[in-house]
């Protein structure tokens, strides 16, 4: 491979990728795809950009489709209630959750929703979670130190965002422990493919994770507020912000709260967890950047496009459209190819080298419109700090081998990464 290329785009034989195409279900995914999608996903894009799957729904690869769809909420909407009926069984704690939660629902529940969060990532209130931030980096780091190494997943990369949505929430210290796996289990269940192991721990995870927080909501409001303190201040804010004399209900503030605690868990831990391994795999992009850390924003940017934390995004025609020239029909289930797009080289001229320059890199890593990621200027405060961190106290750390990819099509990200310090 030449400097800073990361795979080949293209299944090696047309014959072979036509094949693979013609079949390409996202249910049923073949060999490999969870380790590298990137071949399967040009593939697609090369020959079937809109691609009409088993079940009757399209996955689209191409930039300029996925855009298109979500800069139209009226056209093609967020709310899942009819696919996730028949997935989950309308009543479930996965179905409670995934239907209430910001992230699957439109204006104006979306709209309602999203004002009374927006709070959580004012500027202002980035501003007083980064010193602590920074604190959380360093005090890992300066364990890491100790044991001469780490596992940038569990040690690190996963444990941060714990720390700063526990803290967002007021949740005691000692009571984080279930919170990563209750977070895995949650969104492990919005895969594609849901086995019965997997749809019984992502239920048990959202029963478990609600009771526990309205036990949690119960006892932060008993509390008189001059003993609150800052602590807990996201939650605080959630419970007394009102707009135009609405708040969120008892079941939308649960699941929200579970909602903060997966999206910030998930983008932050991949997009570390992915970074580092890009650098390590492009030493002369990491000694580019050792060299001049004020790169850091930009490397942040195109770890974003070239290994997106969300792979996929999901969307409803609200009615009879087309999307590339295909005639789609009301009804119909899109599944918006994340990582296909972000590697798209008619947007991104040569698409598959990683390079922290780039510029400009409109990549979808975070969506578009109104659907567009609330916590990504925390997500990316998150991965510059951390990864910036690191590069400057141990420039020489190395991969110790055994890295565990997580196995999933949605989320890419890696369960296991062991690396030596110097």
């Amino acid at each position: 491979m030449g400097e800073g290329m990361i795979a080949a785009t293209t299944l090696e034989d047309d014959a072979a990728a036509r094949a693979f195409v013609s079949g390409f279900d996202l249910r049923q995914l073949p060999d490999g795809f969870t380790a590298d999608p990137v071949p399967f996903y040009a593939a697609l894009r090369r020959h079937d950009p809109v691609h009409r799957l088993p079940d009757g729904g399209v996955f689209l690869t191409r930039y300029e489709d996925c855009a298109a769809v979500y800069r139209d909420p009226a056209r093609f909407l967020s709310d899942k209630k009819p696919e996730f009926g028949p997935k989950y069984g309308i009543g479930t704690p996965l179905f409670r959750h995934h239907t209430t939660s910001l992230v699957f629902n439109d204006p104006p529940l979306h709209t309602r929703v999203r004002k009374l969060l927006a709070p959580a990532f004012t500027p202002r209130a980035l501003d007083l979670l980064q010193p602590r931030f920074e604190a959380m980096v360093e005090r890992l780091l300066d364990r890491a130190a100790a044991a001469g190494g780490m596992d940038v997943i569990s040690d690190f990369a996963a444990a941060l965002p714990v720390e700063i949505i526990g803290d967002m929430l007021g949740i005691p210290q000692q009571e984080r422990g279930p919170l990563r796996d209750w977070s895995l289990a949650i969104l492990g269940a919005l895969e594609p493919a849901l086995t019965p192991e997997a749809e019984a721990w992502g239920n048990r995870s959202v029963a478990d994770f609600s009771d526990y927080l309205d036990r949690h909501i119960a006892a932060r409001l008993a509390l008189p507020e001059s003993r609150r303190g800052a602590f807990g201040a996201v939650l605080d804010m959630l419970l007394a912000e009102t707009h135009a004399g609405d708040r969120l209900t008892g079941e939308e503030l649960v699941q929200n709260c579970i909602f903060l605690l997966n999206a910030g868990h998930e983008t932050t831990t991949n997009l570390i967890g992915n970074g580092i391994d890009l650098l390590l795999r492009f030493p002369d992009q990491k000694a580019r950047l050792i060299a001049d850390p004020a790169l850091m924003r930009p490397a942040v940017e195109e770890m974003l496009r070239c290994e997106s934390s969300n792979q996929l995004g999901n969307r409803r025609a609200a009615e009879d459209c087309a999307i590339g020239g295909v005639a789609i029909a009301k009804g119909t289930q899109i599944t918006i190819g994340i990582g296909a797009a972000n590697r798209d080289p008619d947007q991104f001229p040569d698409p598959d080298r990683f390079d922290i320059t780039r510029e400009p890199n409109r990549h979808l890593a975070f969506g578009l419109g109104i659907h567009a990621c609330a916590g990504m200027t925390l997500a990316r405060m998150e991965g510059r700090i951390a990864i910036s961190r690191l590069l400057a106290r141990f420039p020489d750390f190395r991969a110790a081998g055994g890295a565990v990819r997580g196995g999933r099509a949605r989320f890419r990200g890696f369960l296991s990464y062991p690396i030596h310090l110097g």
